[in-house]
């Protein structure tokens, strides 16, 4: 089903003119579960993988030896989900809770020491046919962004590979790819999501667009809600409209477009060779909160508050919130950078 995000509350540009020198274009990907296959942009899916190319492994020194089945995960999120979607909605049963504890326990891997080769686990594949901006490099049409589910890698979560390809080079594919035996965390293991790619308005981070732009925007919210507190008949979802929430970065995962700070603060990433980075891909915690409902596709309204459907994906990452992924702007395939945000 495509994804359609409904127009912006206001026409901020109209408000701020200086505005649309801070206009970029992020693609929403939309992922939601479903059974991708490998020839098919996906989070969680299949790679389009040759048989005959080594599969990627982290090799940094950590734990890897303890930790939780794959399989374990979602059958964990399976029963969980029949639970809470019942008519009934009384949640788990007193079975449904044991099997769960029995899903949920972590188990040790003989053999396994902390620098033996651990293979990645594939996190997403976008295709430049389906994602409007991807800029893949030239000769490449087709990005994997794989990780490995442990937290040890330089103080950001899971360590990420990316891999550019071109597609029509791929022969025989690689049809039963290693997995880890155990993951660190059950929120490293994505749920298979088909994607619908939509390319929709963004503009910059507030803390981005100068101290005096900055401040006229805080006023002018400020005195939007104190007359939405006098209006005793403003809509509760109307009453919020901020720049942060509703007007300037769509949540959810989406290539492009700008990069959130609220953690940090803004920080200028520069690649090692000296040239500015742009955001590839952002791997958010969920597609929507209580403060970005406005960005809600119109085919998910009527689902706002059906259990996880603002979390297909299952990937959490920090407190739920996202991980920024910047490439080389003069050379994609330069080493990447992070931003836990």
């Amino acid at each position: 089903m495509p994804r359609t995000t409904p127009p912006r509350p206001l026409d901020v540009e109209a408000e701020f003119p200086e505005l649309a020198a801070h206009r970029g274009l992020s693609t929403r990907l939309h992922p939601r579960p479903g059974d991708p296959g490998p020839t098919e942009s996906s989070v969680g899916g299949p790679l389009l993988w040759p048989a005959d190319e080594p599969w990627p492994v982290c090799r940094t020194p950590h734990r890897r030896d303890r930790g939780r089945r794959i399989e374990d995960v979602h059958e964990e999120r399976r029963v969980l989900a029949r639970a809470w979607l019942r008519t009934t909605g009384t949640g788990p049963s007193d079975e449904e809770r044991e099997t769960v504890t029995a899903l949920r326990r972590r188990h040790r891997v003989p053999g396994l020491d902390d620098t033996t080769p651990l293979p990645l686990l594939p996190l997403a594949q976008l295709f430049a046919r389906d994602v409007p901006g991807l800029g893949a490099p030239e000769g490449s049409d087709l990005l994997q962004v794989l990780w490995c589910p442990f937290d040890a890698h330089a103080g950001h979560g899971p360590g990420l590979r990316l891999v550019w390809r071109r597609a029509a080079d791929v022969g025989a594919l690689l049809t039963e790819p290693p997995r880890p035996p155990v993951v660190g965390s059950a929120d490293y293991v994505p749920e298979p999501c088909v994607l619908d790619p939509e390319p929709v308005v963004e503009h910059q981070y507030q803390e981005l667009l100068g101290a005096e732009l900055c401040e006229r925007i805080e006023e002018w919210e400020e005195a939007a809600e104190e007359a939405a507190e006098d209006d005793d008949e403003a809509d509760d979802e109307a009453d919020c409209v901020t720049y942060h929430h509703d007007l300037s970065l769509a949540p959810g995962w989406k290539v492009g477009g700008f990069a959130s700070w609220s953690v940090t603060g803004p920080a200028d990433l520069v690649c090692s060779c000296g040239a500015p980075t742009r955001l590839l891909l952002t791997v958010a915690g969920s597609e929507w909160d209580r403060g970005s409902l406005s960005w809600v596709p119109v085919e998910d309204r009527e689902r706002i508050d059906t259990y996880d459907a603002n979390v297909p994906t299952r990937v959490v990452v920090g407190r739920g919130g996202s991980l920024n992924v910047f490439v080389c702007t003069a050379d994609p395939t330069h080493e990447h950078r992070v931003s836990l945000q």
